[in-house]
């Protein structure tokens, strides 16, 4: 037997967050506990089949219900938060996405004027086959399907902002939020700068699957079954989220115009490789512009967001944060193995 505390959460519809910050938190938690948490989708659950425009059965800016905030015991700011993604299920067999008035890559926004009109309101309703892990696209004009592998992950993970403020759940920015990167599944971990006593972690906006850029502006949204770890490293502050991989060091960066949230994301890895390994700011600038991957997030979002990942390949020799997701890594399999 593992001696992991273990905190199991299913929110009632009252105890959702839509907000990071200027919420009190629903539970207070110690640096290594494992939080088995329930996630609704982006629309709590209330878009379910394809008449249901999210334009009247959900009420703004009540969307992107968050389960939390957890008060982490110890965290103070200055202070980073670890959060590891043990495993991220689908809670139902059925997924939605949709098409919304003014939002999205591809039309006029509040932010893009245009004189044309917006695009329709369009629902698809996805068919999930959680033991083929699979999901089904079925056009809405006309007969084709096709099956999409998911790849479930987490759009909205974050603390509390700093400076007082209060942010929609909408919202990316260097607190975490809403960044919509696929690369946030099973088997990270992310760091997330403590802002506030206690960090006031909040998790939500499973999607099943989503592309890069989330350009219509909804994934394959969906409700979750989650299990991650929190802990906490103490001393050491982390300017924007950063995720880790067994493979890659990743930092991201969220902003308007897109090219701001590219450097945020390229300059944070820059210096975090830098500071870790050894480098020379010049030189870590060099070996970073030669091997990073760039992938977007979202550019639909109140702020788009980017993602550098950098391969651990070419950075020898340095477990980042003293090891500490290799360490949750191994909490994760002892959990695991205890549950069967």
């Amino acid at each position: 037997m593992t001696d992991l505390p273990v905190l199991a959460f299913h929110p009632t519809p009252e105890q959702f967050a839509w907000t990071f910050g200027g919420a009190p938190p629903v539970a207070r938690i110690r640096p290594g506990t494992v939080l088995e948490v329930f996630t609704e989708d982006c629309f709590g659950g209330k878009v379910r089949t394809p008449s249901d425009l999210s334009s009247e059965v959900c009420e703004f800016p009540f969307l992107n219900p968050q389960s939390g905030p957890f008060y982490v015991e110890g965290a103070e700011p200055g202070d980073t938060l670890a959060v590891h993604f043990v495993s991220i299920e689908l809670a139902r067999d059925w997924a939605a996405s949709t098409t919304v008035p003014l939002f999205g890559a591809l039309t006029a926004t509040h932010a893009t004027a245009m004189l044309h009109g917006p695009l329709p309101e369009v629902v698809w309703i996805w068919q999930l086959d959680r033991k083929a892990g699979l999901c089904r696209f079925e056009a809405r004009r006309g007969d084709f399907t096709v099956d999409l592998p998911m790849d479930p992950m987490h759009g909205t993970v974050g603390v509390a902002p700093a400076n007082l403020e209060v942010r929609s759940a909408l919202t990316p920015d260097a607190f975490g939020g809403n960044m919509d990167t696929p690369e946030m599944r099973a088997g990270v971990t992310c760091y997330l700068g403590v802002n506030v006593e206690g960090a006031l972690l909040s998790l939500g906006d499973g999607h099943a699957r989503q592309g890069e850029g989330e350009v219509c502006g909804t994934a394959v949204e969906a409700a979750m079954n989650s299990v991650i770890i929190v802990d906490l490293i103490k001393g050491r502050p982390c300017p924007w989220p950063r995720i880790e991989s067994d493979a890659y060091l990743m930092s991201t960066g969220s902003a308007r115009p897109l090219e701001d949230a590219f450097r945020i994301a390229q300059a944070d890895i820059v210096g975090w490789v830098s500071q870790d390994f050894g480098l020379d700011v010049m030189d870590a600038y060099q070996l970073v512009s030669q091997a990073v991957e760039a992938p977007l997030a979202n550019v639909v979002d109140t702020n788009y967001t980017s993602v550098a990942k950098m391969p651990k390949r070419y950075l020898p020799g340095v477990d980042v944060y003293a090891g500490t997701h290799r360490r949750l890594r191994e909490m994760a399999a002892a959990y695991r193995a205890e549950r069967g």
